[in-house]
């Protein structure tokens, strides 16, 4: 006899803060989420090497710490991990399905938290230093660096916006850019031309990242004359933007002129037992806390959902 299809309240799709905060509260209204961790548990959080300003944790706290504080709560209360990734999903008709790498499962609601990564340079150093001197994210590890001296890469707003915001801490913030003119907005130009700490270097490229323990030093090129530098540097800030993992859900659900998925303001898609939250749909923010909060809403209204079905 043929295997029964076991039809799951809901499934997950992540495994970072958003994917983990709506498994504990999917699993909390007695859902048992099935979540399929993906390649990694924690998302990005996981790479992150320590975290300062996630509320209760006043000394800070390792990403990877963190992330499997997350599970550890959510399977508390019956969320199950399945350590797996998936390859296809089927929105078209309920229940939906999800097959991964060993199986196929099916499921009455989805969840996709499925995050955003960092476009990066590709550039010798960017890997080794992640966390130790090189960063995505002005807010989580600007505090790091006061007192000291920063590179920022790229030339679009939300580049001007994290340079800016490092002022705050840094002596001194260069914002490299490959071309000669910026893709910021007038606004956030004027106030980085304006700020004494912000100087600017055009035309060029980081062609690597360098130092012992952490970064010490980038090597330079001018795009132009090709002609190569040296910089000593503490910390190498790289905005060249993201981006979300939706591959698997193109052609089969909304999504915005940047591949993010479009949510309402109940991280609902437009089909109906499919909702979004986190880094997936929102290009914004960008925090743990925020993706934290957003995977709350939707596993609620995930449960909402499914309570006015039955």
């Amino acid at each position: 006899m043929a295997d029964e299809k076991v039809i799951e309240e809901t499934i997950i799709l992540g495994t970072g803060p958003a994917g983990l905060s709506a498994a504990l509260y999917a699993a909390r209204a007695d859902l048992k989420p099935l979540v399929l961790t993906g390649t990694e548990i924690g998302g990005q959080v996981a790479l992150t090497d320590r975290i300062e300003n996630y509320p209760g944790f006043p000394e800070g706290v390792g990403g990877n710490e963190l992330a499997e504080l997350f599970q550890k709560n959510a399977e508390r209360f019956g969320a199950r991990l399945e350590y797996d990734v998936a390859t296809e999903v089927n929105l078209a008709q309920r229940p939906f399905s999800v097959k991964t790498y060993s199986k196929e499962f099916f499921a009455k609601t989805l969840l996709l938290t499925t995050g955003a990564r960092s476009n990066k340079l590709n550039i010798p150093g960017e890997n080794e230093f992640r966390g130790k001197g090189v960063s995505y994210c002005a807010t989580c590890d600007g505090w790091f660096f006061k007192e000291k001296t920063v590179a920022v890469v790229g030339g679009g707003d939300s580049a001007l916006e994290e340079a800016i915001f490092l002022t705050r801490y840094a002596t001194s913030v260069t914002v490299i850019h490959r071309r000669a003119t910026l893709r910021a907005g007038a606004i956030l130009q004027k106030r980085a031309n304006d700020n004494p700490k912000i100087h600017f270097i055009w035309d060029t490229e980081i062609a690597n990242i360098e130092g012992v323990d952490g970064v010490e030093r980038i090597r330079l090129k001018n795009v132009k004359d090709k002609k190569e530098s040296e910089m000593n540097i503490d910390g190498v800030f790289i905005f060249i933007g993201h981006t979300p993992n939706t591959e698997l859900f193109k052609g089969q659900i909304e999504l915005d002129d940047k591949g993010y998925l479009v949510v309402d303001n109940h991280f609902r898609t437009k089909i109906p037992g499919v909702f979004a939250a986190g880094e997936v749909c929102d290009p914004y923010y960008r925090q743990v806390v925020t993706s934290a909060g957003m995977g709350a809403a939707a596993a609620i209204e995930a449960t909402r959902f499914l309570e006015n079905e039955s």
